[in-house]
């Protein structure tokens, strides 16, 4: 059986890596439609082979459509989701706007694919792409022990900003090298040799990259019990974001336990060994690639029965549209 597949917000960079991911798993495409802005109407893109044209984003260009995946930000998701849905297709959204709605739900399939049964809405959300690395690596530990409590520095990459702040790393990387002073337009400061806080603010006085982090992983994860404490930083790395997880459990775990569950756990990738320098997890060759790295699996040093691990994953892939595609793959029409 094969599909007639939209994909909102395809000249984006996460709508290019959906085409691209579409065409790698061999989606069982009837037919492609990539869906624009005005301005994108007209330019051809490649997939599987040949080439699709952008169409421009109408409520028309859902007839008929029985899947569509949404990359084109919020305000677009929260105005054509819902017309999508109407006119026949399941959505899956990549965007922050359905995400916390009750009636939506959030899926990870490695995690909770069973929860993408239930959508009144027709819509299915995708998760924050720091979120869904960090899920993928706590659900066997979860399910071994419950999660009572998870401190996660995340050290995300600028194409998780876009292409735009891929752009200006490289250009402010290039104008330090030649001691130029480059005024920043997409980060609220220098990227390059440096590391910054760049969402806007939340709640409590957290960005709103910390926020989702809190809220999405409760819902995720189905215990509003689990308590999340998160620092979110933008680091000078192009695609690939990492995160330090310390996390404490409702009975004690030790690190081999949690090696043990990983090792074999949907989506993971255990970089397993001793420390030694350059021996981890890396988002340099997490690129490109679909799993979830983890690694650094540790006992903590200062409470009992918690451990530490450094976790991995492309942003743009497992983080985004492998996430998105690996839904549409599983959901039942």
């Amino acid at each position: 059986m094969s599909f007639v597949v939209a994909v909102v917000g395809a000249t984006g960079a996460v709508g290019r890596e959906m085409l691209r991911v579409l065409e790698q798993r061999r989606f069982p495409i009837k037919r492609l439609v990539a869906l624009a802005s005005k301005r994108s109407a007209g330019s051809r893109m490649p997939f599987a082979g040949s080439e699709v044209t952008v169409v421009e984003l109408t409520p028309a260009a859902f007839q008929g459509v029985d899947i569509a995946l949404f990359s084109a930000g919020g305000s677009v998701s929260r105005e054509f989701g819902p017309i999508a849905a109407n006119a026949g297709a399941v959505v899956v959204d990549n965007s922050s706007a359905w995400r916390m709605d009750p009636d939506v739900p959030l899926v990870v399939p490695e995690v909770n694919m069973e929860a993408a049964a239930n959508r009144p809405r027709g819509i299915i959300a995708n998760p924050n792409c720091a979120t869904i690395q960090m899920v993928v690596a706590l659900k066997p530990l979860h399910d071994a022990a419950r999660i009572k409590h998870v401190v996660v520095s995340t050290y995300q990459a600028t194409s998780g900003k876009g292409h735009a702040a891929v752009t200006e790393l490289l250009a402010q990387t290039r104008a330090k090298l030649d001691g130029i002073s480059l005024k920043p337009s997409v980060f609220p400061g220098s990227i390059a040799f440096n590391v910054l806080c760049d969402w806007q603010a939340g709640e409590d006085d957290y960005s709103e990259e910390e926020t989702k982090i809190v809220h999405e992983t409760k819902k995720i994860m189905g215990d509003p019990g689990i308590g999340v404490s998160p620092t979110t930083v933008r680091v000078p790395v192009i695609n690939g974001h990492s995160e330090a997880l310390h996390v404490q459990f409702a009975r004690p775990m030790s690190a081999a336990e949690a090696r043990r569950l990983l090792r074999d756990a949907p989506g993971v990738v255990l970089v397993d060994g001793p420390y030694a320098p350059g021996k981890h997890p890396q988002p340099v060759e997490a690129s490109g690639k679909d799993a979830v790295f983890v690694g650094r699996v540790r006992d903590d040093l200062a409470v009992l029965g918690a451990i530490n691990l450094f976790v991995v994953s492309d942003n743009l892939r497992k983080g985004a549209a492998l996430n998105a595609v690996q839904i549409a793959e599983r959901i039942d029409l």
